[in-house]
């Protein structure tokens, strides 16, 4: 993919500076560290440049331009630590002192104006995910893992779905090519025929809870029957595990195999995130993979690890579920 922008040495290490500011920690009280991000848009710190790419990659999502998108170069900490892949989140609690990153991030979702969201069952309710390679995940169907990824939703089985995930390169390997790909929700409807979206639309479909969701609450096993396509083009599903309900009608296999050859032929866009990229692109209205294109060396690819965020779509979506708040954090949903 191209970048919408590329940042300058300069203009990276600018606004760097203005990141370092915050003082904050955003794994102790996140809402203190979001309006201490807040507090350097009102200070003026921010460049317009930012501003202007920002307000682009809006526009572009509400008129449905493009639902994924680039910047490169982007500001992280100067030093980035390497972490233990046993625990890397302990690790990093350990070791990681600054927080450029996780500022970048919050900056970034508020000049979108796409509220974070985080789960509380999930590292300890943490706004900021470390997508890296888990030893005990080796081999599983996981972002935790250091496999690749069939194309899905972030949390499908689950009730509460982020809008948007955005991804930042903190360690990615020079020498090692992972791609992250994306298919629109829109090209995949677009090659559906009418009687198989409808069906689609239908709850006629579970997907089984992903592995960590399964060793943080063991009574997790599968999802309650759901339709695949919801809202005009949001898409709900995890290919190669969502499938039929016991009780579906055989319309429901047929549409279902119409979906799977019709996300093989579709459009993708990929894009291989370097150390300093963001990527951020549609979690509901599209679907997203991991793939290898050349591993050259398998325990240093290992070690790539990216920061990531969720959000909602906008300050009315994540109102709508302002009951679920735990321990009256905003954003933080309790499942």
């Amino acid at each position: 993919m191209q970048p919408s922008h590329v940042f300058t040495d300069s203009q990276r290490d600018d606004l760097r500076a203005a990141l370092e500011t915050v003082d904050k920690n955003p794994y102790g009280d996140y809402s203190v560290f979001s309006r201490a991000v807040a507090d350097v848009i009102d200070r003026g710190q921010v460049p317009r440049f930012l501003f202007e790419v920002t307000e682009r990659i809006r526009t572009d999502r509400e008129q449905g331009v493009s639902a994924a998108h680039v910047l490169r170069n982007c500001p992280v900490d100067q030093v980035v630590p390497v972490l233990d892949q046993e625990d890397p989140l302990a690790d990093k609690y350990a070791k990681k002192k600054t927080f450029v990153a996780e500022a970048f991030l919050e900056l970034f979702g508020q000049l979108v104006a796409t509220p974070l969201l985080s789960y509380g069952a999930r590292f300890n309710g943490d706004f900021f995910i470390d997508v890296i390679a888990i030893n005990r995940y080796r081999g599983k169907q996981t972002g935790f893992s250091d496999g690749e990824l069939a194309f899905h939703n972030d949390r499908t089985a689950h009730p509460v779905r982020a809008d948007y995930i955005t991804l930042l390169g903190m360690r990615c390997p020079d020498g090692d090519f992972t791609y992250t790909s994306f298919v629109d929700g829109r090209t995949l409807l677009a090659g559906l025929s009418e009687q198989d979206q409808h069906t689609l639309r239908l709850p006629y479909f579970v997907t089984p809870f992903d592995v960590l969701s399964k060793d943080n609450n063991r009574t997790l096993t599968v999802s309650e029957a759901h339709p695949i396509l919801e809202n005009d083009h949001s898409v709900r599903y995890v290919d190669t595990h969502t499938t039929v309900a016991a009780d579906a009608p055989a319309s429901a296999k047929n549409a279902l195999l119409a979906l799977k050859n019709v996300l093989v032929r579709s459009e993708k866009q990929r894009h291989r995130i370097r150390t300093g990229d963001l990527f951020t692109f549609a979690n509901q209205d599209g679907l997203h993979s991991r793939e290898h294109i050349e591993i050259n060396d398998p325990e240093r690819a290992r070690t790539r690890w990216l920061l990531k965020t969720y959000a909602f779509r906008d300050r009315a979506a994540a109102d709508r579920h302002n009951g679920r708040w735990q321990d009256g954090v905003v954003g933080r949903i309790g499942d």
